[in-house]
């Protein structure tokens, strides 16, 4: 049993929009709890709200139901214990390498404290976060890189920027929306290969979302399938819900010849299967919940008889 602490804990969360008069459910009770140092990949089919759940976890939008918090704190909006990087570079093209790493530090504390301190401690403030970025910058390989600007960089040295940003604040927990998903395969096999290395550095938290299998396999610790695919015993079931919550094996980080192995392809055809074919689409009952961790707040009116499942079961099998 994992003894770390929790860091992330979504509680039988639900999450609704306005559709054409009515109110169209997108995530339908989401249960998860993630501990300290917990390399997450969560991925799902087209539509699943993939990123509507990351931006619930984020605070940029609040539950219809149930609640989240981050190391025991309720989230009722973006802070700093949550970085974010998203697929589109988050950089400032008129700022520097250093500038943009340096930024967030800046505005937070010089728009809490810049009025109330002297100028000379002001400027000794701004003299240890270029210290701070520089020496993370030097970590990454972008020491040479301090004072060119983001149009001067490559696709995969502008995603390495944008990950400093957000590393720089030490979150609680580093969220990512398809970080990778725009660049070549070369590249992106690079930066999976840079993310497992910070990851096996700092030991932070991460929470990836992409829409990649193998990416999701050979970077994750765990996996989350986020599935709108599924049966219960209600006509009317809508939203999607974890349909799994898996360790992977093969331990973490992986070496990369894990993307070629018959393991790999194994598990492939189980996620496809589970979370990824409509016309699959198993019973809740089914699900594949075995991580430690995993649980799911369901009444019993939803989960069904057995007689239902039963039923349900075999006419997929026939």
């Amino acid at each position: 049993m994992n003894d770390q602490p929790l860091i992330l804990h979504v509680d039988n969360v639900y999450k609704a929009y306005p559709d054409q008069g009515r109110m169209r459910m997108i995530l339908n009770d989401v249960d998860l709890k993630v501990r300290q140092g917990e390399f997450v990949t969560l991925l799902g089919p087209s539509g699943c709200g993939k990123s509507t759940l990351l931006r619930l976890i984020l605070g940029s939008e609040l539950p219809t139901k149930g609640h989240i918090e981050i190391a025991g704190k309720p989230v009722t909006g973006p802070d700093r214990d949550r970085g974010i990087v998203y697929q589109k570079y988050s950089l400032f093209p008129h700022m520097t390498v250093l500038e943009n790493v340096v930024f967030g530090l800046e505005a937070e504390e010089f728009g809490l404290v810049s009025r109330y301190v002297r100028r000379a401690k002001l400027a000794q403030h701004r003299r240890h976060n270029k210290e701070k970025a520089q020496e993370m910058l030097d970590r990454m390989s972008l020491g040479s890189d301090l004072n060119k600007y983001p149009h001067q960089l490559s696709g995969g040295m502008r995603q390495r920027v944008a990950i400093a940003q957000a590393m720089i604040m030490e979150p609680k927990i580093l969220l990512m929306d398809e970080p990778f998903g725009a660049l070549d395969d070369n590249t992106r096999t690079d930066m999976q290969l840079f993310i497992l290395e910070q990851w096996e550095r700092t030991k932070m938290t991460v929470f990836f979302v992409t829409h990649d299998l193998v990416e999701a396999l050979f970077l994750g610790s765990r996996l989350i399938v986020l599935s709108q695919f599924y049966k219960t015993a209600k006509e009317d079931n809508e939203g999607s819900k974890i349909v799994t919550d898996r360790a992977i094996p093969g331990g973490h980080p992986k070496p990369t010849s894990f993307k070629n192995s018959a393991e790999l392809a194994a598990m492939l055809e189980d996620v496809r299967r589970r979370g990824l074919d409509p016309d699959f689409a198993q019973h809740i009952h089914e699900f594949d919940l075995s991580h430690a961790d995993a649980y799911q707040t369901v009444s019993a009116a939803e989960w069904g008889s057995d007689q239902d499942h039963d039923s349900q079961k075999d006419q997929r099998t026939t």
